[in-house]
């Protein structure tokens, strides 16, 4: 079942604040400019100019207040917008930079892609980063997939949950290759209780920012 997690900006305490310090300053103003008209000499009254010229630090300041109010409400209309788009992802299957995917039905699959044919070792490990199983590997240049049917180092099978992947290979030379992992699963939930999104594919947590294609789920 889809589920979508609370919405929070993370610039609400910095906001909240500015906007308080600022009513501050507007209330301390019309404090002391009401106080100096009710107590200034009637036969020496305030410069007209000058009252003139603190009526208008007054407008401003009110000015600079109204101005915050619809900022903040622009911002919040921006976030709902964006909110409803991520919206759009649930039920789509996405493809997302990152070692971890879900096992579930005996198998889980990455996406790899490296510069040149390279050799060595992978290993798989829990959500908690424990490894469950390890081998030898041998990566096709250019990029593949890399399957896993649950099998544990045991000869148990593993629960069907979150498992990472990490490839230690290297080239003819012997150097180490660097391995670029994708995961692709279907987004079964949504998360933005954070200053970032994440979308949910099963226990896997993938950042918007990480996707790399969607496409309609099979």
């Amino acid at each position: 079942m889809s589920d979508i997690n609370g919405i929070s900006n993370t610039n609400t305490a910095s906001q909240s604040s500015s906007y308080q310090s600022l009513v501050g300053n507007y209330e301390l103003f019309l404090t002391l400019l009401t106080t100096q008209v009710q107590n200034q000499d009637p036969l020496d009254p305030l410069d007209s100019a000058e009252y003139t010229n603190q009526l208008v630090q007054y407008s401003a300041v009110e000015q600079s207040i109204q101005t915050n109010d619809y900022l903040a409400q622009i911002m919040a209309t921006m976030e709902s917008s964006q909110a409803s788009g991520y919206v759009s992802y649930l039920g789509t299957e996405v493809t997302a930079a990152g070692g971890t995917t879900m096992l579930s039905n005996g198998s889980a699959n990455w996406a790899y892609s490296v510069t040149e044919e390279a050799s060595g070792t992978f290993e798989i490990r829990d959500a908690n980063g424990t490894p469950v199983y390890s081998g030898d590997v041998t990566l096709s240049p250019g990029g593949g997939n890399f399957t896993w049917d649950g099998e544990t180092d045991a000869g148990g099978q593993a629960r069907n949950g979150a498992y990472s992947i990490v490839f230690d290979v290297t080239d003819a030379a012997g150097n180490a290759e660097p391995v670029s992992i994708e995961t692709t699963g279907v987004v079964d939930g949504l998360d933005l209780s954070t200053g970032t999104p994440f979308l949910r594919i099963g226990d896997v947590s993938v950042p918007v920012s990480a996707v790399r294609s969607v496409n309609a789920a099979s």
